[in-house]
């Protein structure tokens, strides 16, 4: 399984919904941080970028050698349609600097030095230490997982029921994939009386491209058909 470490720098790379909190900041509000403006630099410090006369970019201006303390709230949410469907969430809380120079025309570039994150997922809640981060690697499905889940979930309707034989369970109104990483498929079922649950498909060994994951797909569908 991945490690909470290398959960929440997937959540990092996703394209999930995050924003930036910077507390005591008198009338500041949680700041959209989007996907394509969010990075990760190789000591494991959060690079964000921000229009220059927002709340963010001004404080971390104004405080010139003082670090602001800030935490990066991610919120992970299915990208198909599921009962329950957020997955996870992340906190990950440091110092934030501005980063001198422009980063686009008036834009600021902001670097959050971590101190430590926490993650909540469907594989549990735990602590990251700041070492941790900068160590992991995002999952190699990161940016393709959501239209991955879309096509399973709306071209292989009947390969998906077939996954019912394996959980063993009769009585289902709905098989729909629910998270996708190189570890495997994790699949949620939910029944005619609208209880739900969800099953995991480890594949024989993790994947590390398109094409690996292809064929373990297909071998699953087989299995789970016989």
């Amino acid at each position: 399984m991945p490690s909470a470490a290398e959960r929440t720098r997937t959540l990092v790379h996703s394209t999930c919904s995050a924003a930036l909190v910077i507390p005591g900041l008198a009338g500041a509000r949680p700041e959209p941080v989007a996907a394509d403006v969010r990075g990760v630099g190789p000591d494991g410090d959060l690079f964000l970028v921000f229009p220059a006369d927002s709340p963010a970019a001004r404080a971390a201006t104004h405080a010139q050698d003082d670090d602001v303390p800030a935490v990066v709230e991610i919120t992970d949410v299915a990208p198909v349609s599921v009962p329950h469907r957020i997955r996870g969430r992340a906190w990950i809380s440091g110092w934030l600097t501005r980063v001198p120079g422009q980063a686009g025309p008036g834009h600021t570039m902001l670097r959050l030095e971590i101190g430590d994150a926490y993650v909540d997922d469907l594989w549990g809640a735990s602590a990251v230490q700041a070492e941790e981060f900068a160590l992991a690697e995002p999952d190699p499905f990161v940016r393709h997982e959501s239209e991955l889940l879309q096509h399973l979930d709306s071209a292989h309707g009947r390969q998906m029921r077939t996954l019912c034989a394996v959980v063993e369970r009769e009585g289902v109104a709905r098989v729909a994939p629910l998270a996708l990483d190189r570890f495997g498929l994790r699949v949620r079922f939910t029944g005619v009386d609208g209880h739900t649950f969800d099953a995991r498909f480890d594949f024989p060994e993790p994947v590390g491209d398109l094409a690996a994951l292809r064929r373990a797909m297909r071998r699953l569908f087989a299995a789970s058909a016989r």
